[in-house]
């Protein structure tokens, strides 16, 4: 981490290792801001972006336990508007989309483990219907609701037949709505009622709260030269976030505030006597979920109900135990969970898009400082 900020490639890190319930290392190092030379804390606020979608994922099981709905229903019996989507075969002569009837229907589950059909609107491939969506504001700055996004969405053409293909995409959003539709509340309300207050996790929210803003680090991305170059605010997509709450992105937190929510996973649902799901529930969610057959974007690992399940350390090509779970964020944020070690590992910074080989650096360096054996009498108790 010294090395990544000595070299300028790195502004600013935060490290939290937790094991058996306890931290075993929390430093902040470099600096929150270049230009002021401001030290990063420990406190400090990190944009989640894509580490909202596991707490999303909590928010709709949260209602699955109480009955609301089952993983196999299909997803047109909560949003009618579902029922009359088509996919995307192709295009004719004249460059007009080709739509059929999907196989079958879209399931609420297809909606937790990305296999719903969505796309991503260009955020990560670029084909028709992501240019579809693109074409029709459906990209999170000038999305003012989930409903909007539901409804926009399910007049697109789904880019494959559900269950056929795992592809990242706005299901975590969908997930969201159906947060909305289930419990009768606005999102973001329902996770503080479910999650945030339960849990002790007052530095958990959406966006940018002015009276929050002067905690938040800022982001970079890198010149062609190489050099840091800060993100300009009016380019800062968490601006829109702080008014509008999305499945996707949109949380902001501290360190110690996502250890009190993988605590409470790695528990198996609860933390300091606050039960937020059951242990079997827990249990379905860090589950490889893919239909037999379908292929993830990484070697060695899999799906479940929100978050990347590590099946093969060996295919995976890094350290680490089969049924860890975890997820990364934009800005080159990353968590793990490894209930083998009886460990949970963050590391937060504001560099985007996402160094991939940043994180796995930092996995690796994790599981190579173990030197005692994980075990399943953990203290689970967090700050």
């Amino acid at each position: 981490m010294e090395g990544e900020v000595a070299a300028r490639r790195k502004a600013g890190v935060v490290v939290l290792i937790a094991r058996h319930g306890r931290i075993a290392w929390e430093k902040a190092y470099g600096v929150a801001d270049l230009a002021s030379g401001k030290p990063l804390r420990t406190d400090a606020m990190f944009r989640l972006f894509s580490m909202t979608k596991p707490i999303t994922s909590v928010a709709l099981l949260t209602l699955f336990e109480q009955g609301k709905f089952q993983l196999t229903d299909p997803l047109e019996r909560s949003i009618p508007a579902f029922k009359d989507v088509r996919v995307y075969s192709g295009a004719d002569a004249a460059g007009h989309p080709i739509l059929k009837p999907p196989t079958r229907a879209i399931t609420i589950q297809d909606v937790f483990r990305h296999t719903a059909g969505f796309a991503y609107g260009g955020y990560f491939e670029d084909n028709p219907v992501d240019r579809a969506y693109q074409s029709e504001g459906i990209v999170y700055e000038k999305l003012d609701s989930l409903a909007e996004l539901a409804r926009k969405l399910s007049a697109m053409p789904l880019l494959y037949d559900p269950g056929a293909r795992w592809v990242y995409s706005f299901a975590s959003d969908v997930q969201a709505y159906l947060v909305e539709v289930f419990s009768g509340m606005p999102f973001a309300a329902y996770c503080r009622q479910a999650i945030f207050e339960p849990l002790g996790m007052r530095d958990t929210v959406f966006g940018i709260p002015p009276e929050r803003a002067a905690r938040f680090p800022t982001g970079y991305h890198s010149a062609a030269s190489g050099a840091l170059v800060p993100i300009a605010p009016d380019e800062d997509p968490y601006n829109h976030f702080t008014g509008h709450a999305f499945g996707g992105v949109s949380l902001s937190s501290t360190a110690e505030d996502f250890l009190r929510f993988a605590q409470m996973l790695l528990n198996g649902g609860e933390l300091n006597g606050q039960r937020i799901l059951g242990r079997k529930t827990v249990e379905l969610m860090v589950s490889p979920a893919l239909p037999a057959g379908t292929a993830y974007w990484t070697a060695g690992k899999s799906y479940g109900l929100g978050v990347e399940v590590l099946t093969d350390p060996a295919q995976a090509g890094n350290l680490g135990s089969p049924g860890s779970i975890g997820w990364p964020g934009l800005a080159s944020t990353w968590f793990t969970i490894d209930p083998r070690e009886d460990l949970i590992a963050l590391v937060l910074t504001q560099y985007a898009p996402r160094d991939v080989r940043f994180d796995d650096e930092f996995q690796t360096l994790v599981y190579q400082a173990l030197v005692d054996r994980g075990t399943s009498s953990r203290r689970a108790r967090a700050p």
